[in-house]
């Protein structure tokens, strides 16, 4: 049940900070270790494929176990969730830093997955238990402005630490702030729980965790070395589509399901998921691809791109809040449209730049691709939440980050093998007379083509790296375009399939009438 009377009560905007210093732990862990990924080549001679497990294995074990993690902390108590994932983070962490190779760092990385999948959802829920209706949208988009916070802030925090201090560093800034974290939820954080005391769905659990895992780790391949047409790609995701089959059909006729699939018949649950999903496959290809541009093309060191990054984040505090007031007077599906409608827009400003190109176009991108993520992601958010009783609030969260994970991966997989194709077709012409190896070093990656024009020295050089800048430059403005695509057709879903205003109060109204009779 909520706990929104009594001390609970008086003291949620307390807790709204301590599940925001929860948060902002794995927010900075999702950008913060992609700067020192060269340092930690280098330290424990880890191989392109170690280094690419080292960021996938924590993706592949968080969204695997979401919906799992979610589901038992509804049962079992959400602050007790939220404690043992911060406890589990912070081991994983410590470990990482004392890694002594690659194959414990993965190892640990993977404990880290653990940890977050029981942070992330048990956030949420605890806010929407802790938080009157008239108040959860604004303190949904407090939260959402600190995810999205995170997420900027972390390539500027980890080429800090770079700079200063040494790779471990970048696990251990994670200590202090989840020692924090677990002080204020023993003192500030109520518990709450499914009053139901449902039984367990481990067959539903086992399922969504192989489906969601293997689909994960399928779109990784897809996005890596493999390719698309990979027969071991293909099987995951043929094994991904059956096992999430499975789990629907069982979650249909067990009596105590994990997650009510019927709920994906409501418009305000399926429509916010899809739009939030959307958004989140275009930000983070945009965001991987403009990394690689600021620092290969207008050659900014690790710190100095990941500054030039942090206008997203002014634009996610000024949306977020924001966006609240905004749905509370003209609905949640114009907010949602239009926030999704202003990260198009601000992708189609950033196709247009070259090597030629100031950082003032950038700058503006990035303040309007925050601003319309933070508006599309804290009225969705809301809407996911208000679809169900507090009592399933664990779940809901987790739905919410499934798909924000789910999205986020197969933007980086599929716009990132859009760019890598599109690199390598305008290289053709650049690498004819070149040796073999050094073409295909060259037409691989702009990385790799200011090796060789490194090594070629002298006119021959500077016509390559010119020649990578150019084709990377074009690359990513055809790639931006594709995911302004996307973004629009999100827009589009969130018109057509999210209700219009007097239908979203109904159904809200309806939830809290249910869950009262419950």
């Amino acid at each position: 049940m909520a706990s929104t009377s009594g001390k609970a009560y008086d003291r949620r905007w307390w807790t709204l900070i301590v599940l925001s210093i929860s948060l902002l732990v794995i927010s900075l862990d999702n950008t913060i270790l992609n700067v020192a990924l060269p340092t930690i080549e280098r330290d424990l001679g880890a191989s392109g494929s170690e280094l690419q497990w080292i960021v996938d294995s924590y993706t592949l074990v968080f969204a695997g176990l979401l919906l799992t993690m979610g589901s038992l902390g509804d049962r079992f108590g959400r602050r007790r969730a939220l404690a043992a994932g911060l406890l589990v983070f912070g081991t994983g962490s410590l470990l990482s830093a004392l890694s002594t190779g690659a194959d414990m760092l993965i190892a640990s990385r993977a404990l880290m997955g653990l940890g977050g999948a029981l942070i992330m959802p048990s956030t949420l829920s605890i806010l929407t238990n802790v938080f009157p209706a008239e108040e959860r949208p604004k303190a949904i988009g407090i939260w959402a402005a600190v995810a999205g916070l995170g997420i900027a802030i972390g390539p500027v925090a980890g080429g800090w630490l770079i700079e200063h201090f040494d790779w471990t560093w970048v696990f251990l800034v994670n200590l202090p702030i989840v020692a924090l974290a677990l002080a204020g939820a023993a003192a500030l954080v109520p518990e709450s729980r499914n009053p139901e005391q449902a039984r367990l769905d481990p067959l539903g659990a086992l399922l969504s965790t192989a489906g969601l895992g293997v689909l994960t780790w399928a779109i990784i391949e897809a996005g890596g070395e493999r390719g698309w047409t990979d027969p071991f790609t293909l099987a995951g995701f043929g094994v991904s589509l059956m096992a999430l089959a499975a789990f629907v059909a069982w979650e249909l006729r067990t009596r105590s399901p994990m997650l009510d699939v019927r709920l994906f018949r409501v418009r305000r649950f399926s429509g916010a998921s899809v739009s939030i999903g959307l958004v989140f496959f275009s930000l983070f290809g945009a965001i991987f691809f403009l990394t690689m541009y600021l620092q290969e093309v207008k050659d900014y060191g690790a710190l100095s791109a990941g500054l030039r990054v942090t206008p997203l984040a002014i634009g996610l505090v000024l949306g977020g809040p924001a966006s609240a007031k905004l749905a509370g007077r003209i609905g949640t599906r114009i907010v949602v449209a239009a926030g999704l409608t202003i990260v198009a827009a601000a992708m189609l400003l950033m196709s247009g730049a070259n090597a030629e190109t100031g950082y003032g176009l950038i700058a503006a991108s990035l303040v309007m691709m925050g601003f319309g993520m933070g508006t599309t992601m804290a009225p969705a958010t809301e809407s996911i939440m208000s679809s169900l009783p507090l009592a399933h609030a664990g779940v809901g969260s987790a739905m919410n980050d499934t798909v924000r994970m789910v999205g986020g991966t197969l933007g980086v997989a599929i716009l990132g093998s859009l760019l890598s194709s599109s690199y390598g077709a305008g290289m053709e012409g650049a690498v004819q007379g070149l040796p073999a190896q050094a073409g295909a070093a060259a037409q691989g990656s702009i990385g790799g083509a200011g090796a060789v024009a490194e090594r070629l020295g002298g006119d021959a050089g500077v016509a390559l790296s010119r020649a990578a800048e150019t084709a990377f430059s074009s690359a990513m403005g055809s790639t931006l375009v594709v995911a302004a695509g996307v973004a629009l057709a999100g827009a589009l879903v969130a018109l057509s399939v999210l209700p219009g205003r007097e239908r979203e109060r109904a159904e809200k109204t309806a939830v809290i009438a249910e869950a009262a009779a419950a």
